[in-house]
C-alpha cells in the first residue's frame, strides 16, 4: 500500500459516498486510475465493504456501553458463538489483560440494555463482566 492507497482510504473513511469524478480531482489523478485502485483495496480485503455510520442524532434514542467479560478456558467459541446471536451486540474483540473479551453494545434504553447484560451473564463459560456505560461521544473517527 502506497501514499496514494493511504490517501484514498483517508478520504473514503471520511466520506465513503464521495463521487470517483470528486476525489480523483481532490487526489489530482485520473478517474479511471482511482477506480482502479479502488477496486484492488476491495479485491485484496483492504476495504471489506460500505456501512452506514449513524450521527449523533441517529443515536439519541440508543443507549451504548462496553462490556468487558472473563470466560473459562476454551469456552471463548461457544461464547462468540452465542454472542453472534444477540443483536445488541455489535462487535466483540479479543483482548490481553485482565478481560478475555470487549463487547460494544447498543440497546434502546437501560431497561433493554440491562435485560442484554443479564443474558450475557447468564452464558456457559461466561465467568464475570464489567459494563462501562458510553456517556458522551467526544472523538469518533469511525475507523
Amino acid at each position: 500500500m502506497d501514499d496514494l492507497d493511504k490517501q484514498i482510504l483517508s478520504h473514503l473513511a471520511r466520506d465513503a459516498r464521495v463521487s470517483l469524478s470528486v476525489l480523483a480531482r481532490k487526489l489530482s489523478v485520473a478517474r479511471t486510475t482511482l477506480q482502479a485502485r479502488i477496486e484492488r483495496l476491495e479485491r485484496s480485503g483492504v476495504i471489506a465493504g460500505y456501512t452506514l455510520r449513524l450521527g449523533e442524532a441517529g443515536r439519541q434514542n440508543r443507549i451504548r456501553a462496553t462490556i468487558l467479560l472473563s470466560v473459562e478456558p476454551r469456552a471463548q467459541p461457544a461464547i462468540l458463538a452465542r454472542l453472534k446471536t444477540i443483536p445488541e451486540v455489535e462487535t466483540a474483540h479479543t483482548t490481553s489483560g485482565r478481560f478475555d473479551l470487549l463487547l460494544q453494545v447498543a440497546a434502546t434504553g437501560t431497561a433493554a440494555l440491562d435485560k442484554v447484560l443479564d443474558g450475557i451473564g447468564l452464558i456457559e463459560g461466561v465467568k464475570s463482566s464489567e459494563s462501562l456505560i458510553h456517556l458522551t461521544t467526544r472523538i469518533d473517527r469511525g475507523v
